[in-house]
């Protein structure tokens, strides 16, 4: 039987014209559900649930290439008791997040939004010194919470424009603190010091709400809060209060918890920057996502190691 591969309908432009020389590519729309058969790889979108149900229709499959760093669709342990293998696509996305973190930081520190709808309503009157003051960045503190890849390309930017750096993570990263002079401290100080908080960790159980009520009244009153890295890591509630009451001086969010829903209130907040889940919306970026998955799966098909690997059961 020829090899036999479901991918994304919407990586068909970003991709060779033949991106896998000698299987049958079947492209699967995004609003279509996982067709069944006798495939042997599968390249999804972020919004692609891969679960017990998918995987008991694809009776074949030995590897879900996925085209997103993050994994939080597909269900790694029905993978593994499977003996599917599952790969992911970090580092091609790290300076596009990066940058667009930077970008929302200052969007939200110099508030933008709040200037644009003063135009956009006529209502500018003019110059006056005391219009729409926001956060100089340098001399402030950013707080990282995570400073993996992304959370130190986020630092190192973040230096360059001249502000302190403290951040939270499993292990030191000495070489990012000699760059920076970045102090590693527990989430609560990083909270308490920080005038501007930025979240770069997966999502995982651990990591659902860590930032809630708590952590927000936690941190100095007229902080800003960004988050490109997955929506569940803060309690939207939450932060809706707290911008609402004046606690939290604005959020830039790239990310939702109930994608593509985003709460209307965030949306027509003043100081709520949201975006639609942009964090690596460049071309290059996104050809690059789209290859590195395809090339994991080619290695899979030909007895080569994985590119980037998350679950690797025995190979059959």
């Amino acid at each position: 039987m020829a090899t036999r591969a479901l991918i994304a309908a919407e990586l068909q432009e970003l991709l060779e014209p033949d991106p896998l020389p000698g299987v049958g590519v079947t492209w699967v729309p995004a609003g279509s559900a996982t067709p069944a058969g006798s495939y042997a790889a599968l390249v999804p979108l972020l919004s692609r649930v891969v679960g017990r149900a998918e995987l008991a229709g694809l009776p074949r499959l030995r590897i879900v290439a996925n085209c997103a760093v993050g994994i939080d669709n597909i269900d790694l342990d029905a993978c593994a008791a499977r003996g599917v293998f599952v790969t992911n696509t970090p580092d091609v996305l790290t300076d596009a997040t990066a940058d667009l973190t930077l970008a929302l930081l200052l969007a939200v520190a110099r508030r933008f939004k709040e200037g644009q709808a003063l135009l956009e309503q006529g209502a500018w009157g003019g110059w006056d010194p005391r219009q729409l003051l926001g956060l100089e960045l340098k001399g402030a503190t950013l707080g990282i919470v995570g400073a993996g890849r992304i959370g130190q390309a986020v630092g190192r930017r973040a230096h360059a424009f001249g502000m302190r750096l403290c951040y939270t993570s499993r292990k030191p990263k000495p070489t990012f603190e000699l760059e920076t002079g970045a102090l590693r401290l527990p989430l609560n100080e990083v909270l308490e010091r920080s005038d501007v908080v930025t979240l770069h960790v997966p999502s995982f159980p651990t990591t659902h709400h860590l930032i809630g009520t708590p952590q927000l009244a936690g941190m100095r009153r007229g902080a800003l809060l960004i988050n490109t890295a997955r929506g569940d890591v803060v309690d939207e509630a939450a932060v809706v209060s707290a911008l609402q009451s004046g606690h939290l001086g604005g959020v830039g969010l790239d990310v939702f918890a109930r994608e593509p829903h985003v709460p209307d209130v965030l949306v027509r907040h003043p100081r709520a920057v949201v975006l639609p889940h942009l964090g690596s919306a460049t071309v290059r970026t996104r050809r690059a996502m789209a290859a590195l998955a395809v090339r994991n799966v080619r290695a899979y098909l030909d007895g080569e190691p994985l590119v980037s690997p998350v679950v690797m059961p025995a190979r059959g």
